[in-house]
């Protein structure tokens, strides 16, 4: 059996592919799902639309590549929005797939399993419009949180305003209380681009991304470095896709700031996250 899943983040669309044991490829399409959701926190027509036509080039995708079943899950920018049933039938209208809005603590939850895949650790995950940590010791989570900022909101509230946004984020991120200390891991794409940037990787290789350290001072000089940048200056630094420049210092900071509060002074990346999380949980039931 091969399985095709769909992420749909704020930020980007994501496809797995998976035989239901290892993760055959992953692809990726920017659709900035969340970018100008206004006061009554509506999704705009345009980001609707651009996202739903990624969803089903997806879905096509997987089809031909012979999946047998294709899932799809949404997150924040959907589960946060006023207007996420225009979004949802606009998809089922588009390609006959229903996406699973999920909430905040089970998308930390699929991040712990797909990243840590039984053993004890924690994870933290910027996304495009929410941020995650958990925790999980002998297969009980002990420690599960999301805030709902993420690299597009940070973007859309503050620009590229170094200050306000700092600000912005440590309002934000109060609400995480001490959590266990363990070793923690980072997921999703503002962790992977940091991990390409900070080792020049040209193309992307997932395999030295994976299991790469960041240490606390490194990416303390990054995000500095990020913000003093123009955007055309950052779609040129290599590691980083083009399409992340004007969100990647926002997310940098994010995961600055609550590595700082958690007290880490080095966290790991992993290409594994809530998309195989959500296929082990699937395959389990």
């Amino acid at each position: 059996m091969k399985y095709g899943v769909i992420d749909v983040g704020s930020n980007s669309v994501r496809l797995m592919m998976s035989d239901g044991v290892k993760t055959l490829y992953k692809s990726v399409c920017t659709t900035r799902l969340a970018e100008g959701m206004t006061d009554d926190k509506k999704l705009s027509l345009i980001a609707i639309n651009r996202t739903a036509d990624a969803i089903c080039r997806f879905v096509d995708k997987a089809k031909v590549d012979g999946a047998d079943k294709v899932y799809a899950f949404a997150t924040a920018a959907v589960r946060q929005s006023s207007n996420s049933q225009t979004f949802l039938d606009k998809v089922k209208s588009l390609c006959d797939i229903d996406v699973e809005v999920i909430s905040g603590e089970r998308e930390a939850y699929l991040g712990l399993i797909g990243a840590l895949n039984g053993a004890n650790g924690g994870i933290i995950d910027v996304g495009g419009a929410s941020t995650e940590v958990a925790v999980v010791q002998d297969k009980n989570t002990v420690y599960s949180k999301s805030v709902p900022l993420g690299a597009v909101k940070l973007k859309d509230a503050c620009g590229q305003d170094l200050p306000k946004a700092k600000d912005k984020v440590l309002s934000v991120i109060s609400e995480f209380t001490d959590t266990i200390k363990t070793e923690y891991f980072t997921i999703g794409g503002t962790a992977t681009s940091i991990a390409a940037m900070l080792q020049e990787l040209e193309p992307y290789d997932p395999n030295k991304t994976h299991g790469y350290k960041i240490t606390f001072g490194e990416l303390k000089a990054l995000t500095d470095k990020l913000y003093e940048m123009t955007i055309d200056e950052r779609k040129k630094l290599k590691g980083l896709q083009p399409e992340r420049a004007e969100v990647i210092a926002g997310g940098a900071l994010i995961l600055l700031e609550v590595m700082k509060k958690i007290g880490l002074e080095v966290i790991t990346v992993s290409e594994s996250d809530n998309l195989e999380g959500y296929l082990k949980q699937i395959l389990e039931k």
